[in-house]
């Protein structure tokens, strides 16, 4: 019978491994779901941003490190404000957001209304990651044409 020492198995993950895994993991489900191969990414000290296109919509993906404190983003813009009749506009993204977005919500960002999910990285799996990023494109790509036609610009 073999021993076993424990010593040899152990692994030790650097903050580099971590990010590298949560990397390789984003792209690819990008590509599962990049149909046109559009997707840019950009990399920098603050961390990841990832665009690519999913039917109709863009995506946008943020990892801005690998530490429990860092966050893992994912967005993607709807519709653009101003529109007409902004209270109906407002009674119906919360009427979505209670029972129809899962763990994304639509929100507003600069001057447009997106589906957005946001965390920590801590604990934050690779199935987690995917089901995520699945969400928020097919949320916003589900919705988008929907909004603009019941609610075009002011």
């Amino acid at each position: 019978m073999q021993t076993y020492d424990s010593d040899i198995a152990t692994v030790d993950l650097t903050e580099t491994d971590v990010n590298n895994n949560y990397v390789e993991v984003i792209e690819t489900v990008i590509s599962s779901l990049d149909q046109e191969h559009s997707s840019l990414v950009n990399r920098t000290q603050a961390g990841h941003l990832w665009k690519f296109k999913y039917g109709s919509v863009e995506v946008f993906i943020q990892l801005t490190g690998s530490t429990d404190e860092d966050t893992f983003t994912v967005w993607s813009p709807v519709l653009a404000l101003p529109v007409q009749n902004e209270a109906g506009l407002m009674r119906k993204l919360m009427e979505l957001n209670w029972m129809g977005t899962f763990e994304a919500r639509f929100g507003i960002f600069k001057d447009s209304i997106v589906v957005v999910t946001s965390r920590s990285v801590a604990d934050l799996s690779p199935g987690e990651m995917s089901h995520l990023i699945t969400i928020v494109a097919t949320i916003a790509d589900d919705y988008d044409d929907e909004l603009v036609a019941e609610f075009p610009a002011a």
